[in-house]
């Protein structure tokens, strides 16, 4: 299930052709799926014009845009594992320009926004990202590498410091 436009929208570009290209413009558009509505993604890479296509089931109740990114409602994703979502943090929060504010705002409202998906794993009155909330490969890696970032004061320490940052260039 993608929960919304934007959480979708990272999934394709963490999930690339065969050929190793991410560039695809998409089409989308609901579908029935075995009596399911879903979101239908398609395209043709425009590397090696390979036909693309993936099918997103809806959320049960549609998430508001909150602004940019929205990635989702309070429950944690379905797409994207813990380890996946500080990656995407990580390496938004490693190329914040320099010389243009404006793309320094977006890429650091990137960074706090997937911090605050992870948060979201962490169950009411545990203190860390439980193990069923890593099932990707490179969510496990990212866990492995240093397990005590998911632990929750961290993450919201990592999360308040990006969110005062996008505070400076807005």
């Amino acid at each position: 299930m993608a929960r919304t436009r934007d959480e979708a929208h990272l999934y394709l570009d963490l999930h690339p052709c065969a050929c190793g290209s991410a560039d695809t413009t998409w089409e989308s558009g609901l579908v029935t799926v075995e009596g399911e509505l879903a979101n239908r993604y398609s395209g043709a890479c425009q590397e090696c014009a390979s036909p693309r296509e993936y099918l997103f089931g809806l959320p049960q109740r549609p998430v508001m845009p909150a602004g940019y990114p929205t990635f989702g409602g309070p429950e944690p994703s379905e797409l994207l594992d813990a380890g996946e979502w500080l990656w995407v943090s990580d390496l938004s929060a490693g190329n914040v320009p320099v010389d243009d504010p404006a793309e320094a705002e977006r890429v650091l409202r990137v960074a706090t926004a997937a911090v605050a998906e992870v948060v979201k794993f962490v169950p009411p009155g545990a203190d860390a990202v439980p193990d069923d909330g890593f099932w990707s490969e490179r969510g496990q890696r990212v866990r492995a590498a240093e397990p005590g970032r998911f632990q929750l004061d961290r993450l919201l320490v990592v999360r308040d410091t990006y969110q005062g940052l996008v505070g400076r260039h807005a």
